[in-house]
């Protein structure tokens, strides 16, 4: 009997967990092919498409150490950025908030932000850190060749 409880209570873990996760990827994957919200970015570029030029961009920068530097920041960092920053931008009053440097990375008026919004908001937080880290045009750095389509 005791062992048929247990058998029952990791089935429903273990069935959500996996509901979770596939829903996680069914949310990136349909996010990465709309067109990002980022301002600057042009006009209906997705970010499949965005990170594709990137990719691109990294084998013409010289020495291509320094391109593959940044992505490889913003595969490990990305992630723990995104989180933190949403975090903040959720609860600029709680604790994360007090120790995190301003950036304009960090979402704006989400204070307060239901559970259900938490996912957009954490998505355009991806978009603006990957187009501050790979795509705005800065005179310093790797200097990634242009994105086709920006002035």
């Amino acid at each position: 009997m005791i062992a048929g409880l247990f058998h029952m209570v990791w089935k429903v873990i273990w069935n959500t967990f996996v509901i979770i996760i596939c829903a996680s990827l069914i949310f990136v994957g349909y996010k990465a092919n709309q067109p990002m919200t980022v301002v600057g970015v042009p006009k209906g570029m997705t970010y499949v498409e965005f990170i594709q030029n990137r990719l691109d961009a990294v084998k013409t920068v010289e020495p291509s150490r320094c391109g593959w530097g940044m992505m490889l920041s913003l595969v490990t960092l990305g992630p723990i950025y995104s989180f933190v920053y949403t975090e903040v931008g959720i609860h600029p009053d709680g604790f994360l908030a007090r120790g995190t440097a301003n950036d304009p990375d960090i979402p704006k008026d989400v204070a307060g932000a239901k559970w259900y919004e938490v996912p957009g908001i954490w998505w355009n937080t991806i978009e603006r850190l990957s187009w501050t880290m790979l795509g705005k045009p800065e005179p310093y750095g790797c200097q990634f060749k242009q994105i086709d389509g920006l002035e």
